[in-house]
């Protein structure tokens, strides 16, 4: 059963995972770059890193504040090799609780079409299509979710 611990957003570990998330999402998009506002160490206030059995990094995710009450989920990644086991679930989960913990009411994210696995995932714990926020306004491969957290 992986593991999930608190981390720093320049923690290596989480630098390796959003590294090969985005070399991944650019092979998907044919190259395109990322759009909105990469997140930084000064605007994210929560990442989780999760790690398999032996210790190994297998996912991570993390939650910009936009204030409000609002957080936006970013860079929720899991390794090939580990998908399929609940990995992003299990991030997903946790990472709800923490923004409920800091009184954040709703999640924002955005992905896009070219990643139907993750669409499912959010779909299924219940994020609704949202027009598209801020930055991801005028992307056309910008699908934006939300959900309201108890």
């Amino acid at each position: 059963m992986p593991t999930l611990s608190a981390a720093s957003w320049d923690d290596p570990d989480v630098a390796a995972l959003t590294a090969a998330q985005q070399v991944e999402l650019r092979a998907r998009y044919g190259g395109a770059s990322e759009p909105g506002v990469p997140p930084s160490a000064a605007d994210v206030a929560v990442v989780l890193l999760a790690r398999d059995d032996d210790g190994t990094p297998i996912g991570c995710g993390a939650l910009r504040p936009l204030g409000d009450g609002t957080a936006e989920l970013k860079r929720m990644y899991v390794v090939p090799a580990a998908r399929g086991r609940g990995v992003s679930r299990l991030l997903l989960t946790a990472l709800e609780a923490e923004a409920v913990g800091r009184g954040w009411t709703t999640v924002l994210l955005e992905t896009g079409p070219r990643q139907p696995e993750a669409v499912g995932l959010y779909t299924a714990a219940g994020y609704r299509p949202v027009p598209a926020f801020g930055h991801y306004a005028d992307d056309p491969f910008s699908l934006c979710f939300a959900r309201e957290l108890a």
